[in-house]
């Protein structure tokens, strides 16, 4: 079992938040975004789900700890290193990245957090799916479970099939979203509900319809859930002013989001509203799944100003 002071990191408190928008307005529709607040800010959106039955493996197991794998300013690094530092385990992981840069915030908080970083060439990271590369990580730290990216496993997505995202606070939902990239939060969402749900995709990545499927554990689940890939942009990581403008008009309503998953993916939905690919009248349900730690990563490359880190990420005062 897991300790009693981490119950709290496990099971987090659901809030729900009504999204307001001259689009939404015309077509009567209702957008109600689901956020998930645990006590540890790094721990947010769909991670604490995603987490959960990984680490009550490695505490049941007896395992150290947990090696795993994400980019240099991966949410999902900073997930597992404040979930191990919190409960006393030891964390390890593969960066996609050249060169550890000291000055990057996301794996400065991540070293903070006790966790160990290993430098992974982009060509070295690719085989991270490949049985021969998990095995040689997997032998190379036989006291640590292997954790895969984002936490999209079998564990990660039972996690998220727990969450109810289809009862919003004014009634069943005719749809569930997401912003989807590794693809377990979507798995998760159509293995633990019956109605519709659209995975965004935030990613250019051929192969997130077929990983999404080998999760999901539901007989003729086909018809129930599909992705959507006409807002990747430019691809991961990529945004341009109209986003990031649709990003802030999301805060002076006080709708926190960033331009990499949620406030994508958000934009994304109400494009569709706008072009009739989502029937008037319906409501919606969208999964925010966290990452505004991503918003010191944008400013530290110089990708957003001072000014909009502190917009996007709700610290400015009232």
């Amino acid at each position: 079992m897991l300790y009693s002071s981490d119950i709290q990191l496990i099971t987090p408190q659901k809030r729900w938040q009504v999204v307001h928008h001259s689009v939404l307005q015309q077509k009567n529709i209702q957008l109600w975004i689901c956020h998930l607040d645990t006590g540890l800010a790094e721990v947010s959106g769909n991670k604490c789900l995603k987490l959960k039955y990984h680490l009550l493996q490695v505490v049941q197991s007896g395992y150290a700890g947990v090696v795993t794998f994400g980019g240099a300013y991966s949410n999902h690094l900073c997930a597992v290193a404040a979930c191990c530092h919190t409960m006393g385990l030891k964390s390890v992981a593969y960066v996609r990245t050249d060169e550890l840069d000291p000055t990057n915030p996301t794996l400065a908080f991540c070293r903070q957090q006790g966790m160990q970083l290993i430098a992974l060439d982009r060509s070295r990271y690719r085989q991270r799916y490949e049985p021969a590369f998990i095995n040689e990580i997997t032998a190379s730290h036989p006291d640590l479970l292997l954790v895969p990216e984002g936490g999209s496993s079998a564990a990660g997505s039972l996690g998220v099939s727990e969450l109810d995202l289809a009862s919003t606070p004014d009634g069943n939902a005719d749809l569930i979203l997401c912003a989807t990239a590794s693809g377990g939060t979507l798995a998760g969402i159509v293995n633990g509900h019956d109605c519709n749900v659209l995975g965004i995709a935030v990613v250019r990545d051929a192969s997130l319809p077929l990983r999404v499927q080998q999760l999901i554990n539901k007989e003729n689940a086909e018809p129930q859930w599909r992705i959507d890939s006409t807002f990747t942009g430019k691809g991961y990581g990529q945004f341009d002013s109209n986003l990031l403008a649709f990003c802030r008009s999301m805060a002076a309503q006080k709708v926190y989001v960033e331009p990499i998953y949620t406030g994508k993916a958000l934009a994304g939905a109400i494009k569709l509203v706008e072009q009739n690919q989502i029937p008037p009248d319906s409501r919606l349900s969208f999964f925010h799944t966290g990452g505004l730690q991503g918003l010191q990563g944008l400013r530290h490359r110089n990708l957003i100003t001072a000014t909009d880190f502190a917009l996007l990420s709700g610290s400015v005062a009232d």
